[in-house]
């Protein structure tokens, strides 16, 4: 066989998961506002894939045919525009499927063509009072380079200004981010209706009241549009200037980065269409797609819910966990015996809390945590400003190079160095991707340390969509080596060992590789093999080839895999042994976690790293050996139940069907809520 039929396109692997989600928004067991939010997350994730992983392979077959290599993956981009616009397509269907099922439920989402007269009175009013002052037109004309100043986060309304024989173009943004996406309208007989409009419609309703006055027209039609940049910068290598001056004149050069797509209104006049693409030098290696009359869809994410609360998810309340309750503080609890969390299921607050006591102990000496995406308003920011204040040595890793959090970052790096803590950023191209925080605490004649490493961000808004574990402990063969990292990450080139964790770019490899040749050998002795993982993607053709040769062996390779996945399981003599499935539910599965078998005694890892060739060779990445009995056995429960789902689990299989995994005789198991079952019955038994 050959080999390139070994491995998926992760580009098209990417796509399918995110067709996963298209699922969700047609799975008539979700409540309906849910269902319009899932729509907002696929519109969402399709812009970032355009961003980051199309721009990525748009660049690679430039520099390759650049270079003349005949290995250029340019069959990719009519693969990709096939698939996108199948599912763009089954989108259109399912929104306006969604608006019928609304109105059923009272809900109106109308368009300018659908007000009363009232309604029309009241738009007229909001229009001079909310929006006039935040709409500026952008006339066309021959030296308009629409590249230098269009936003790729926002929608335009490509205006057609018809006068006699003659044509003016204008664009108008959209101003989201200053106005509500969704309006609430006067409601009309029968009251109990809740009339809503969309932003983007208020504008068409009153095109006359922006153009008139100033433009002669006999007609104006309106077309909605949208352009997305390549998201990838390049670093200004001035050896004299900081990597935080580097980042930030380097984040305004994305303002400028090339298009790599344009989404315009299917009936918008071929003209224009034409006019447009030529304004953003739009090329032949660029995505160029006919839609609906509404782009950014990512603002349906937050799609408010003005109707009956059963049509939205229940919530599930943060479980608290009952190690902290006999304790008198966190450093009590956590010394006490290691403490696993499970977001969104626990309550992230544990750790904020923990973070805050740590902020003014006097016992407490110093606070070392690496960040890589936190939240708008960080309490974790604010307990190590707190903490540096309060004379704690403290040390804050700022990963500057975190794909659309760069501004926030450099802001969260002035104001720590202005509150006197010591910052620190990666090295340019060593991203720091792993979770942790270290803190060291006098207790009577010794220091003891406290180590935290988790699966997720420390953020707030996060931890309550995503799932990911934190591992809270004291135990000195773990924080000695957490201690090391952080060594390791001031001085990347020295060399350091580590027993019970994996660091990549360290040792991580090796270890996996290391690891799975157990299993096999185990196999061939005929001992209980077993490899079982759970990422978010696998796309390393290396570790890919030691899950194959696993197989082979005999060994049961059991896979839950949310994105990209290249590995192609059931091949005959290769992969036989191999079963994917993959959860989209209500909350994101994120975590990662890394179950070898062990001849029967399970060694289990969680992970910050994915099975991807960037998080094993080229970031600083770190997973923990589980060591304390009662934190591996609650891991391998989850496990269980994530692969006992028979609602939201889809099997992963060459052909990409994303085919719900059939129930046959089982009982119906929808792994999230019996999770948060079993972690509240943990929580709540004595």
């Amino acid at each position: 066989m050959g080999q390139e039929k070994l491995y998926l396109d992760k580009e098209i692997s990417w796509l399918a998961f995110n067709e996963r989600v298209l699922q969700e928004a047609a799975d008539k067991r979700n409540p309906l506002i849910e269902r319009m939010r899932f729509l907002g997350i696929y519109s969402s994730n399709l812009e970032e894939f355009y961003k980051v992983r199309f721009a990525d392979l748009k660049r690679r077959i430039l520099i390759g045919e650049e270079q003349g290599s005949h290995n250029v993956p340019r069959h990719l981009l009519k693969k990709i525009q096939q698939r996108v616009l199948i599912a763009d397509q089954e989108f259109d269907v399912l929104y306006n499927d969604l608006l019928l099922e609304m109105a059923r439920n009272q809900i109106f989402l109308i368009n300018e063509r659908q007000l009363s007269a009232n309604q029309q009175h009241w738009l007229k009013l909001y229009f001079n009072r909310e929006l006039r002052q935040h709409v500026t037109p952008i006339v066309l004309n021959a030296e308009t380079d629409l590249t230098q100043f269009l936003k790729d986060d926002y929608t335009y309304l490509a205006v057609e200004i018809i006068h006699r024989q003659e044509t003016q173009y204008a664009l108008l943004e959209i101003p989201s981010d200053k106005v509500p996406r969704f309006i609430d309208l006067p409601a009309e007989p029968p009251r109990r209706r809740k009339p809503m409009i969309l932003l983007d419609n208020i504008m068409r309703y009153c095109l006359d009241d922006i153009f008139k006055g100033f433009f002669d027209y006999d007609q104006l039609n309106a077309y909605s549009m949208k352009m997305t940049r390549d998201a990838e910068y390049d670093l200004v290598t001035e050896m004299e200037s900081s990597l935080l001056e580097l980042m930030s004149s380097s984040l305004k050069q994305r303002l400028t980065a090339e298009p790599v797509r344009f989404v315009y209104q299917r009936d918008m006049p071929s003209e224009m269409v034409s006019l447009l693409c030529e304004k953003l030098s739009i090329t032949n290696f660029d995505s160029i797609l006919p839609g609906g009359r509404y782009h950014n869809f990512k603002d349906f994410i937050s799609f408010p819910n003005v109707g009956k609360a059963n049509l939205e998810n229940k919530p599930l309340p943060p479980i608290r966990h009952k190690g902290f309750n006999p304790f008198r503080n966190g450093f009590d609890a956590i010394r006490d015996r290691d403490i696993l969390l499970y977001y969104p299921y626990h309550t992230f607050e544990h750790v904020l809390e923990f973070l805050r006591q740590a902020s003014f102990d006097p016992s407490v000496l110093a606070i070392k945590i690496n960040i890589y995406r936190v939240a708008k308003d960080s309490r974790i920011m604010d307990a190590m400003i707190h903490a540096a204040h309060n004379g704690k040595k403290v040390t804050v890793v700022v990963e500057l190079q975190a794909r659309f959090d760069e501004e926030a970052n450099i802001y969260w790096a002035k104001r720590l160095t202005e509150a006197g803590v010591h910052v620190i950023f990666s090295a340019p191209g060593l991203k720091i991707h792993a979770k942790l925080f270290l803190i060291t605490r006098r207790e009577g004649d010794k220091v003891i340390r406290y180590a935290h490493i988790g699966t997720g961000n420390f953020n707030e808004r996060t931890a309550r969509i995503y799932t990911d574990y934190s591992l809270l402990s004291s135990d000195a063969r773990i924080t000695n080596e957490v201690r090391r990292v952080f060594n390791f990450i001031e001085n990347p080139y020295r060399p350091v060992h580590f027993e019970y964790l994996m660091v990549s770019p360290q040792n991580t490899r090796q270890s996996l590789y290391r690891l799975i040749d157990t299993e096999i050998a185990h196999a061939q002795q005929g001992f209980p093999a077993a490899i079982t993982l759970k990422i978010n993607n696998l796309v390393d053709n290396g570790l890919i080839d030691r899950l194959y040769a696993a197989s082979g062996a005999g060994v049961k390779v059991n896979l839950l895999v949310r994105g990209m996945c290249s590995l192609i399981p059931n091949i005959e003599g290769i992969s036989e042994n191999i079963h994917i499935y993959s959860i989209i539910d209500r909350y994101l599965e994120h975590d990662r976690v890394y179950i070898f078998e062990n001849n029967g005694d399970p060694k289990v890892f969680l992970s910050s790293a994915d099975w991807m060739t960037r998080n094993i060779d080229n970031r600083i990445e770190v997973a923990v050996n589980i060591l304390d009995p009662k934190v591996k056995k609650q891991i391998l429960d989850i496990i269980a139940i994530l692969f006992s789902d028979t609602v939201k689990a889809r099997i992963i299989d060459k052909g990409l069907t994303n085919r719900y995994r059939p129930r046959g005789n089982r009982r119906k198991v929808r792994a999230q809520l019996a999770i948060y079952n079993y972690i509240n019955t943990i929580e709540n038994t004595d």
